[in-house]
């Protein structure tokens, strides 16, 4: 997670938040009261429909129509509030800090949020983005093998990664391996399926390209047509 962490005070104005979001290279920050414990979420996009630049969304006759006191009411505070207090989202999903990055991913996309609090009790402690979950992916890049395999050993190590898959084609498949070149022959059950294959092989140690030869045939078609 990042323990830089940008915060914007309940007290300030939207126009504090905007220049604190720009500054920061932030999409949103959390908002703290002066305990520093979380009270809600400010992001741009809580920013955009401002009645000073005339972002405001316009309704038609109908919405107008339709329209509740209170919906109308919620929709000029939204536009017109000059409070970060007003604006701001105070349903804000958090962690804790010994929340898992599969977890914190789950959030993420159950939310349609990009970035998530963490907290210890109230207070934030740091805040993990789709960007850090980047960065946690870089830091597991694959280093090539000090010692290159044998193509034998290679071809047997690219063989056991195919075995046993939810994809695993009905029909035999064929591996060879040459200075680290794999080549795929055989056939499978569609596109998606050609594809795993072709990744399953590139995830092993010291293979260097696929060449996937690998021809795809409807499901419905049996071994002797």
């Amino acid at each position: 997670m990042s323990r830089e962490i940008v915060c914007v005070g309940v007290e300030e104005t939207v126009f504090d938040a905007a220049e604190l979001l720009l500054s920061a290279r932030v999409s949103a920050a959390p908002v703290t009261n002066d305990k520093g414990a979380i009270v809600g979420i400010i992001s741009e996009a809580d920013l955009i429909r401002r009645a000073e630049i005339g972002t405001a969304a316009r309704k038609t006759w109908l919405g107008h129509l339709l329209d509740s006191e209170a919906s109308a009411a919620r929709a000029f505070v939204a536009t017109q509030a000059r409070r970060v207090a007003d604006v701001m989202t105070r349903d804000v999903v958090t962690a804790d800090e010994d929340t898992t990055l599969s977890e914190l991913v789950d959030l993420m996309e159950r939310h349609d949020i990009k970035r998530i609090p963490i907290v210890r009790g109230t207070v934030v402690v740091g805040v993990v983005s789709r960007a850090d979950l980047l960065r946690a992916l870089l830091s597991r890049e694959p280093d090539r093998p000090v010692l290159q395999p044998t193509d034998r050993a290679l071809r047997g190590n690219v063989v056991d990664a195919l075995e046993n898959r939810p994809w695993t084609s009905r029909w035999p498949i064929n591996v060879y391996a040459n200075d680290g070149v794999v080549h795929l022959w055989g056939f499978v059950e569609g596109k998606d399926v050609r594809d795993a294959y072709r990744v399953a092989a590139e995830s092993v140690p010291g293979v260097r390209r696929v060449k996937n030869h690998l021809r795809t045939i409807p499901a419905s078609v049996g071994m002797g047509v």
